[in-house]
């Protein structure tokens, strides 16, 4: 067994917290590669480290509506990253993909797989659009991961199809920008949809569609008769982080005001 003391640090914390929002929760098992190269990272046995990820679960609001708890007490360090996160998100998910980076002993680039081609050269314009970008790419990976790697709308799990739509934009709400439950894994198409308010998401996550949609193209055109098949179907929830009722509310009045103006 690794060499380790009791007591969790708050960077261990702040790593377990960093690999709890990109796994399936379904997959929190000893078994699973990423916890076990966790494990040897932290040095820390690896029930150890799936225990301290399964724990962050009873911190999750859709996870206990569900009944899944966690140990019933977990430690201080869980609640003290939960909360940090709420609090200052974009600065904590920064800070983590910056440790995990230091850890691999690799650039922070290449650990959040950020599209370096058209960064400057150097100084702080570049390490402000470093930042963002691997927040950005923190937030992808959240949402898809909460979603199982599977389209909410269609199902559709071919991975590089599928995208993080943010549901009140991330201009509008600096706050809510790396919220889990400010977003929802879409397929291209549908979150093309979705972003300019010819989808939306009623009371029960039933799935609307615009009428202008079906003026926008030819009403025969196959591709809008699939977008729209969808219609009345309902979201296809994920174990955790579901989406923000309120968010949706929000979105789902822009887009019926917008649809009001058109008629």
């Amino acid at each position: 067994m690794p060499a380790q003391s009791t007591a969790w640090t708050r960077e261990e914390h702040i790593l377990a917290f960093n690999l709890y929002c990109k796994i399936p929760f379904g997959q929190i098992h000893m078994h699973n590669p990423r916890i076990i190269q966790l494990a040897r990272m932290l040095k820390r046995s690896v029930g150890s480290v799936s225990l301290k990820l399964s724990n962050f679960a009873r911190l999750d609001p859709a996870l206990r509506a569900r009944g899944i708890k966690g140990m019933s007490h977990g430690a201080k360090g869980e609640v003290d990253i939960w909360r940090e996160f709420a609090e200052h998100p974009e600065s904590l998910a920064f800070e983590s993909e910056r440790l995990l980076a230091d850890r691999l002993h690799k650039p922070i680039e290449e650990v959040a797989d950020v599209d370096t081609g058209d960064l400057p050269l150097a100084g702080r314009e570049r390490e402000a659009t470093v930042r963002v970008r691997v927040n950005q790419s923190f937030f992808r990976d959240r949402i898809l991961s909460a979603y199982n790697f599977r389209c909410c709308v269609t199902g559709l799990t071919v991975q590089p199809l599928l995208t993080a739509s943010h549901i009140i934009p991330w201009a509008e709400d600096e706050r809510n920008r790396l919220n889990p439950r400010n977003g929802l894994c879409l397929n291209a198409l549908h979150d093309r949809a979705f972003d300019r308010h010819f989808m939306w998401i009623e009371d029960n996550y039933v799935i609307r569609f615009s009428r202008q949609l079906g003026e926008a193209d030819d009403a025969n055109n196959k591709t809008i008769r699939w977008l729209k098949s969808f219609d009345g179907a309902r979201l296809l929830l994920p174990k955790k982080f579901a989406p923000d009722a309120e968010f949706l509310k929000h979105h789902a009045e822009k887009c019926l005001a917008k649809q009001s103006h058109m008629n």
